[in-house]
């Protein structure tokens, strides 16, 4: 058998390889897109120079004003009635509870006609002693006879003061059968119960006195230098509201275990906005107050613990490029927020959707 000639083993070869170069040549090449979309179409702002508060903020309770404590005077009787309960705003004088006084009513009764009898037996001895005085120069009677008229005068008079004594003792008792609020202000807890015996010094009541309420909030020792009286402080109880007060106080000394020390913040009104003692509230001190470079909330975009804003470089009529700055902010107040340092004035910044972008993205320009 003969072996095939070289030229004619490779031209298959070389004729796919021509018709691959053919048709490589007759397709047209693709056009290459030179304009790059948006990523976002933004708005621009500039940041903004405002005057800011200098604020001290700190947390704390909310606790009564002062409270006072309205128990029973007498012993031995029973509660008839009761007449206030937890809540109730009572007034000075008002009558919460009685004691059953029948038995003190007897005893006044008695103590009554004793100082009757004690009035009458003097009236007799000053006439005595009287008639006395007035024959103690004859010797009708000797002087022993006229010391013992005089004498009886002397103590029918001090009996007298010992029965108006009793009858002012049954009086006063008489009168501590009715249980009266000591101040104006809230009934906050009550343990009286009807038909109960209740012993001196029995609690009965607990009133808040004058419905008036303070915010006790715990600073630093540091913090409290920079705190004096009379300054204002909005304190704020989450779901509840903002009260504004002055601090009345500030603790003499403080706490030994967490070296932090107690502002008493008076809150005159903060009973009718919903304020109760033993909710938990934050404060804010306005110190002073200074100018501060804010942008808004909507221009931030906080990632990996860190806060960024975008700002314009590379602006080619409404397109632009942004680049991601991270910033450090500061103080805040409503919408607004300091921008410490990372960004300057004059810097053109995305005002909104800057969770959408990255690093280097381009963005249309829109006008607000």
């Amino acid at each position: 058998m003969k072996t095939p000639s070289p030229r004619y083993a490779l031209t298959p070869f070389i004729l796919i390889i021509a018709l691959t170069t053919a048709c490589s040549k007759s397709e047209p090449p693709k056009a290459q897109s030179t304009t790059t979309r948006p990523t976002l179409s933004v708005t621009v702002i500039e940041p903004e120079l405002r005057t800011l508060p200098q604020i001290l903020s700190a947390n704390g309770s909310i606790m009564a004003w002062q409270e006072a404590i309205i128990g029973a005077e007498v012993s031995g009787l029973r509660l008839a009635s009761v007449n206030a309960q937890v809540g109730d705003k009572v007034r000075k004088g008002q009558v919460l509870a009685l004691f059953a006084d029948d038995s003190v009513q007897a005893e006044v009764a008695q103590s009554r006609a004793l100082l009757a009898e004690a009035q009458a037996a003097h009236a007799d001895a000053s006439l005595n002693a009287d008639r006395a005085r007035k024959i103690s120069s004859s010797i009708a009677l000797s002087a022993q006879q006229v010391g013992q008229y005089l004498t009886s005068e002397k103590t029918a008079e001090a009996r007298v003061a010992s029965a108006k004594a009793a009858l002012d003792a049954q009086l006063v008792r008489l009168h501590h059968t009715k249980v009266l609020a000591s101040d104006d202000g809230v009934i906050s807890s009550r343990s009286a119960t009807l038909g109960a015996v209740a012993a001196p010094g029995q609690e009965l009541f607990r009133l808040i006195r004058q419905n008036r309420l303070e915010w006790r909030g715990e600073v630093t020792a540091s913090e409290m230098s920079q705190l004096k009286t009379e300054l204002a402080v909005s304190v704020t109880v989450p779901d509840v509201g903002t009260a504004i007060g002055k601090i009345r106080a500030l603790a003499p000394s403080l706490d030994f275990q967490s070296r932090n020390g107690l502002v008493y913040v008076d809150l005159a009104h903060a009973a009718e906005q919903g304020f109760r003692a033993g909710m938990f509230a934050r404060g804010e001190f306005e110190l002073s107050s200074s100018n501060a470079l804010t942008v808004p909330q909507e221009a931030l975009s906080l990632r990996e613990g860190f806060s960024y804003v975008f700002r314009l470089s590379e602006q080619n009529g409404d397109l632009a490029k942004v680049n991601q700055i991270k910033v450090q902010l500061g103080r805040r107040q409503d919408n607004r927020i300091e921008i410490i340092s990372g960004i300057n004035s004059g810097d053109r910044l995305v005002a909104s959707g800057a969770a959408f972008l990255a690093d280097g993205d381009s963005v249309k320009v829109v006008a607000p």
